[in-house]
Formats: structure tokens, sequence, C-alpha cells
């Protein structure tokens, strides 16, 4: 009986170590992140991601930093290079996780980032998939400001590339603004910000 017991506060001592680590690489990370450092965020939650293979959240945030660094990205070659390292960790995050919105969100900007990058190119060509991950993902989670946030600010975009009127995605952007005031985030780590990047986009499309 010793025994047993002695090995059950190995097992458990030990878990609580690994999740200790865990929490201080990914509080590092996000530090890091918060700090301009994104390069050497992404690296260490690339790191913390061969760790946590049963994780989504780590391959997730790697993919993120990717996607959000290519949208101000002109040279070909980086481009490329973060867009494919982008979409290696997010099929990792993806099949980690289902019917995740957070997921959905992120391909959908993976897929507008080549849009800004080369609307001649990919705007045809990837348009209809990222208006029906964003239905897909308000579809699964209505009240998910990301969710409510991505979709208003593609669909303006879709607004204004066919000279319609955008006024009427103004109420979804406040929406998601309120949303994010109140947000509960599903767990320790998960996805939780936007809620600044609202502001600027609700000023920059719906108030003069």
């Amino acid at each position: 009986m010793k025994k047993v017991l002695a090995i059950l506060v190995i097992l458990i001592s030990a878990n609580s170590f690994a999740q200790s680590k865990y929490q201080q690489g990914m509080t590092k990370a996000f530090e890091l992140w918060q700090s301009e450092k994104p390069w050497d965020a992404a690296n260490l939650f690339e790191r913390i991601a061969q760790v946590e293979t049963e994780n989504w959240l780590p391959p997730f945030y790697v993919a993120q930093i990717n996607v959000f660094n290519s949208f101000s990205e002109k040279d070909k070659e980086k481009m490329v290079a973060q867009m494919k390292k982008a979409r290696d960790f997010l099929n990792d995050a993806s099949a980690l996780t289902e019917n995740n919105p957070e997921i959905l969100v992120l391909e959908a900007q993976l897929l507008t980032a080549w849009v800004v990058y080369d609307g001649q190119q990919y705007g045809m060509k990837y348009s209809q998939k990222i208006a029906d991950l964003y239905r897909q993902a308000f579809e699964l989670a209505p009240d998910n400001p990301r969710v409510v946030l991505g979709k208003a600010q593609w669909d303006i975009g879709t607004a204004k590339w066919f000279k319609q009127p955008t006024d009427v995605y103004c109420d979804d952007i406040k929406r998601a603004i309120e949303l994010f005031e109140t947000e509960e985030p599903a767990g320790e780590f998960y996805p939780r910000g936007g809620g600044e990047y609202a502001h600027t986009v609700l000023k920059e499309n719906c108030e003069s």
C-alpha cells in the first residue's frame, strides 16, 4: 500500500512539475510577444509545442504570429516561408481540436493575408473560402468576439470592393467590442485578444 501511495505521489508531483513548466513557458512567450518580440515568442511557442504534443494552443500561436506578421510583408521569399510555417502549425493545431472557431478564424486570416499580399492573384481564389470559414465559425460561436469582428471586417472589405454600403456592418463591430469587454476565456492561455483592434476597425470604418 505504501509503495502504491509513493508511486501516486511521484506521478502527481511529476504532473504538477510539467504543468508548472508549461505555464511558465506560455507566460514567458506571451511576455515576449507583448514586448514586441514576436519571433522570439514564436520560437518559444514552437519549443513548447514539441513537448505539449496533445495541446492545440502552442502550435496555434506559432501559426498566429506568422499570419499576423505576414500582413505587412512585401518580400515574396519571406512571405512564402512565413505562410508555409503558419499553414503547417495551423494544421497541427487543427488536428488536436474539433469544431474550433478560433482555428477557423485563423485560417480565414491566413488566406486573407495572401489576398492582401496579391489581390489580383489570390482575391478570386480565396474570397469565397474566407467567407465560408467565417460563416462556419459564426455558426459554431456567434458570441465569440473574434468571430464577430473578423466576419464583420471581411464583410466590410467585400462591400467596399463591390462599392456597396458598409455602414450596415457597424453594429456588428460594436457588438464585437461589447463581447470583448465581457469575454471569459474558455481556459488558461486560450485566445482572448482583439478588443483594442476592434476599436480601431470601428474608428476606421464607422466614425467620420
